[in-house]
C-alpha cells in the first residue's frame, strides 16, 4: 500500500456541542424551565454560527447528572429554531424503549427537521437507569444487540416483524418513515474506550468521551477504521457509518485563567458521573451533589486537572485541536453545559470559539473525505498500535457475566 501523503495530514474536523442538561441544586420553581430555554436558544446561536452537530443525551432518574429523559422531544423543539445544524441522538436507551417507538420518534423527528437526525444507540450507563425498566445491568449489550436487529429494520421495510427473545413484534408497517433513507446515520456510545472497537465491528459511528493526549487519540483512531476495514460484522443489513467522534471538555474565553474560572462545571460532569456509577441509585431527596462536589474539590483528586480538555484562550484551543486532527479525528464535541457555566458563559465561549478557531479547521473537508475514501478503500494503511496503554473507563462496566437467559437469546439469533 502507499504511504500517507503529506497533505492528508490536515484535515479537517466536523464540531458538535453536547448536551446532559445538568442541573445541580438547589432548584427553584423555573429551573428546568430556564435551563432547556437556555438550551434552546445556544444551539440556535450554534446554528447561525456554523456548527455541524448538537448532541443531546438520554438518561433516567439521575437527578443532578442529567435531566434529560426525552430527548426527542427537545430535539424536536430545536429542529424548529435551526436550519442547518445535525440534531443528534447521544444516545437512544435500546434497552429502556420498544423498537417500534424508537423508530416511530426518531423517523418523526427527522421528518420535522427536513432530515437532520443522527442516530445514537445506547445500552444505559447504570442500575439506576435499568432495573426501573425490568433490564439487568450485566445483561445489557445482549439486550442492545437484539434491539438493534428489531429495530433498524423498521426503518425500511413496509411490514416487519421480530421474534427474539426480549422483544416479540408482529408483522406491522411501522410509520412513519424517515426523510433520511433508509435511515439516520448510526452511532454508537462508547463511554468504555474499548466499545470504540466494537463500534467499528458493527459499522457504525462512534461516540467517545476524551482521549488523554495524541498518542491516545492516534491510537483508538487507528483501531477504530483498521477494525472497521478489517473486522466488520454488521447486526443486520443498515448503512454503515464510518466515524469517530470524541466528547470533550470546553470553554472558550480570552485567556487560559478565565476560561479554566468559567469551566468549572467540566470537573462536576466528571464527579456527578462517577458518583452515579460507584454509589447510585440514591433515594430521592437524600442527596446533594452539588455540595459533595465541593468537598471532593478540596481532595487530591478533585484538584487533579487534565490538558487535554478544551479549556482554554482560542491559542490554546487552536493547539490542543492540531493533535486531535493529526490523529484523524472526526468530529470533536464541545460539552460546555455542565455543572453550573452560566448561559452567558456558554453562549460567548460558543461566539468566540466560531470566530477565532473554528475556521481554520473547517476549511479542509476535501482533503478530510479524500483520507477516509483512501483508507477504507485500503489505499493507505494505518499502524496497529496497542491501545490497552490508553484503556481508560469512564463508567463502570458489568462485573459478573450475562445471565444464562441472556447467553441462551445471544446463541438464538447468532444461530
Amino acid at each position: 500500500m502507499s504511504p500517507l501523503p503529506q497533505w492528508y495530514c490536515r484535515r479537517p474536523m466536523k464540531f458538535g456541542i453536547f448536551y446532559e442538561h445538568q442541573l445541580p441544586k438547589p432548584w427553584g420553581p423555573d429551573s428546568e424551565h430556564r435551563l432547556l430555554q437556555d438550551s434552546l436558544e445556544q444551539i440556535e446561536l450554534a446554528d447561525r454560527l456554523g456548527y455541524d452537530y448538537a448532541w443531546e443525551v438520554e438518561h433516567h432518574f439521575l437527578e443532578e447528572y442529567s435531566h434529560s429523559s426525552a430527548p426527542e422531544v427537545f430535539l424536536a423543539a430545536a429542529s424548529q429554531r435551526t436550519k442547518n445544524i445535525r440534531l443528534g441522538h447521544g444516545i437512544v436507551q435500546l434497552t429502556t424503549n420498544h423498537p417500534a417507538r424508537v423508530a416511530e420518534r426518531v423517523s418523526t423527528l427527522d421528518l420535522v427537521s427536513n432530515g437532520r437526525v443522527e442516530l445514537g444507540l445506547g445500552e444505559g450507563s447504570s442500575v439506576t437507569e435499568l432495573h426501573p425498566f425490568g433490564r439487568s445491568f450485566r445483561d445489557k449489550r445482549i439486550v442492545w444487540e437484539e434491539a438493534v436487529q428489531a429495530c433498524l429494520p423498521m426503518f425500511w421495510n413496509e411490514g416487519w416483524e421480530y421474534h427474539g427473545h426480549y422483544f416479540d413484534f408482529p408483522l406491522r408497517n411501522v410509520i412513519p418513515k424517515p426523510l433520511q433513507r433508509p435511515h439516520p446515520p448510526l452511532w454508537v456510545a462508547c463511554s468504555q474506550l474499548d466499545t470504540i472497537r466494537y463500534a467499528a465491528h458493527r459499522g457504525m459511528g462512534a461516540l467517545c468521551f476524551k482521549f488523554a493526549d495524541l498518542d491516545s487519540a492516534r491510537a483508538w483512531v487507528n483501531a477504530y477504521y483498521n477494525t472497521f476495514v478489517g473486522d466488520q460484522r454488521k447486526l443486520c443489513d443498515y448503512r454503515t457509518n464510518p466515524n469517530l467522534a470524541t466528547v470533550s471538555g470546553f470553554m472558550c474565553a480570552p485567556t487560559d485563567e478565565e476560561a479554566q474560572r468559567k469551566a468549572d462545571g467540566w470537573t462536576f460532569f466528571q464527579f456527578a458521573l462517577q458518583l452515579y456509577n460507584k454509589e447510585g441509585p440514591f433515594e430521592p431527596g437524600t442527596n446533594n451533589f452539588w455540595e459533595r462536589y465541593q468537598e471532593w474539590k478540596q481532595t487530591p483528586e478533585g484538584r487533579r486537572r487534565s490538558d487535554s480538555e478544551l479549556i482554554g484562550s482560542p491559542e490554546t484551543i487552536r493547539a490542543r485541536l492540531r493533535e486531535l486532527e493529526r490523529a484523524h479525528v472526526d468530529q470533536v464535541i464541545l460539552l460546555n453545559q455542565a455543572g453550573k457555566n452560566t448561559h452567558e458563559d456558554i453562549m460567548g465561549s460558543l461566539e468566540l470559539f466560531a470566530r477565532e478557531v473554528m475556521p481554520e479547521f473547517q476549511a479542509r473537508e476535501d482533503e478530510q473525505q479524500a483520507w477516509k475514501r483512501a483508507v477504507l478503500a485500503g489505499d493507505v494503511s494505518l499502524d496497529e498500535i496497542d491501545t490497552e496503554p490508553f484503556n481508560t473507563t469512564s463508567r463502570l462496566r458489568p462485573t459478573i457475566p450475562p445471565s444464562e437467559e441472556a447467553l441462551a437469546a445471544a446463541r438464538k439469533w447468532a444461530s
